[in-house]
């Protein structure tokens, strides 16, 4: 789907090359009459042609992806899902102070707490959605359940947004077990093998033992780590950094895969790895409805636009009388006055 408006795009840059190509012959046939004696015409005119074929691009291209892509549609009454037909999102996610250090990112200057936004929103992209329940498990000096079983993704950004949630808690140590037996206890009641679940953590202060147990409908663990794991940040008097080794054990020991979200979003392949998240294989890449629209406006008010450039701006020749000048600096005769005293 996404190579069709690709070529679309390109037979359209085609066919316009040649059409531009037969009419700058035909135009050269005519220049005399149309730039004048110069047969040359003003910028305008001379970038005319590539402005056309540029535009055509652009509007074939967005015109082509708007009409392939799958529709977004917003309802506001939802059709129910079945219980047994359900795709679970589980979500673990560490809110503890820590998580609020800009140290995250690929440049280093994002909090931990944007850049697990970006690795969550990044995994949802790539799901289907009309089947998919998050469940949200906070966890910091202990675990809450934030919101069960959720479609409405907004409820899914603002929680991700800049919600301050360690603020529910007691102050202390994150104890991340906590939110995995949470999040085991609510995931009990589910089918077998019809969810996924994500911790997001920085790592810090992770116990070797007590490994809750996952029940069975768990059928695939991802854990993301988030924040640099080469230089830390202080915090409560202490070395914060994302603890990488301790994360991929835990992902070891609950039978999942760890993937490092600091720098790099989550591959396509690992989420299909899981076997449990069924991951959109046409779903569309960050942005391209919007960059299809932009260009296709772009590229209509282009055509719209180039004729009345044309006008105005497209020769440098104005053919037709000139005006008499009137100064005595003239070249032109001035009657004499003598003539209009004898008169």
């Amino acid at each position: 789907m996404v190579t069709t408006p690709l070529l679309l795009a390109l037979a359209a840059l085609v066919l316009a090359t040649g059409a531009e190509w037969i009419h700058l012959g035909r135009v050269r046939s005519v220049a005399a009459l149309a730039f004048g004696p110069g047969k040359k015409a003003a910028l305008a005119g001379q970038v005319a042609p590539f402005v056309r074929i540029a535009a055509l691009g652009m509007l074939t291209w967005g015109v082509a992806t708007l009409l392939l892509l799958p529709p977004v549609a917003h309802r506001s009454a939802v059709k129910e899902v079945e219980a047994k037909e359900r795709q679970h999102l589980l979500l673990v996610l560490d809110v503890s102070p820590s998580m609020r250090l800009r140290d995250a990112g690929a440049g280093g200057k994002e909090s931990r707490m944007d850049r697990a936004r970006s690795v969550l929103e990044s995994v949802i992209a790539r799901t289907a959605h009309d089947k998919l329940h998050t469940t949200v498990v906070a966890v910091y000096n202990g675990a809450k359940p934030v919101v069960e079983e959720t479609r409405d993704l907004e409820i899914i950004h603002n929680i991700m947004g800049d919600l301050p949630m360690h603020h529910a808690f007691q102050s202390g140590k994150t104890r991340i077990f906590d939110g995995l037996e949470e999040a085991a206890k609510i995931a009990a009641k589910w089918p077998r093998d019809s969810a996924t679940l994500i911790l997001i953590s920085d790592g810090d202060s992770v116990p070797a033992t007590g490994m809750p147990r996952m029940p069975a409908s768990v059928g695939g663990v991802l854990v993301a780590g988030v924040g640099d794991p080469v230089k830390g940040s202080f915090i409560d008097g202490r070395h914060s950094r994302q603890d990488g080794t301790t994360l991929r054990q835990i992902a070891t020991r609950l039978g999942g895969e760890y993937h490092d979200g600091n720098a790099k979003l989550v591959p396509t392949a690992m989420l299909q790895r899981l076997g449990t998240l069924k991951v959109d294989g046409m779903a569309r890449l960050p942005g391209q409805r919007e960059l299809a629209m932009l260009l296709t406006a772009l590229g209509a008010t282009m055509l719209a636009g180039l004729p009345l450039l044309l006008h105005f701006a497209g020769s440098r020749w104005n053919p037709g009388p000139r005006r008499f000048q009137t100064s005595r600096n003239s070249p032109l005769p001035f009657p004499d006055k003598s003539d209009q005293l004898a008169t």
